[in-house]
């Protein structure tokens, strides 16, 4: 592809990708939250299939999710959240993918703006006991049909533009 058609899809992709507002006003530089993610993900009969969650409170999918951990390195820490919110386990990768932000609400705090970095998992194994199987759902979803299905424009993107046959 010539790089003049490459660039421009490029600027089209970015125009359609609208980042979410986050509001920092009157906070200091670290009341921007941090949380790693993992992509569940697995290949059947040749096609690729995301595994969304849903969240506690709303009920909207999304992918698993979580706070730092101590001496945990950020893609272990997203593998326990897929472990803990969708019962799955499998090779997490150390690249973060891609980043995006949201604002987590909170139950009697004030909304927190984050940003969490995205770390696939290749699902080996699916549980049927796991710490939150109460707490949420979860489905497979085809690639654009699971990023069809998240609100925040940036994760749709990196679901979106998401190719196993990056990873090594």
């Amino acid at each position: 592809m010539p790089p003049s058609k490459k660039l421009t899809g490029q600027r089209r992709n970015n125009k359609s990708m609208k980042q979410q507002p986050l509001s920092v006003t009157g906070k200091t530089k670290y009341d921007l939250r941090t949380q790693f993610s993992a992509l569940p993900f697995r290949v059947v009969a040749g096609k690729l299939e995301i595994l969304l969650v849903t969240s506690r409170g709303t009920g909207r999918w999304i992918i698993p999710k979580g706070w730092p951990m101590a001496d945990t390195t950020p893609s272990d820490a997203a593998a326990t959240e897929a472990f803990e919110e969708a019962g799955v386990e499998g090779k997490i990768y150390k690249t973060c993918i891609g980043l995006y932000s949201y604002t987590k609400q909170m139950n009697d705090m004030p909304n927190l703006p984050c940003v969490s970095m995205v770390y696939p998992l290749r699902v080996k194994k699916i549980l049927k006991d796991y710490p939150e199987v109460d707490q949420r759902k979860r489905k497979w979803f085809s690639q654009s049909k699971a990023a069809k299905k998240v609100d925040e424009p940036e994760l749709r993107a990196i679901i979106s533009s998401f190719d196993r046959n990056l990873l090594s």
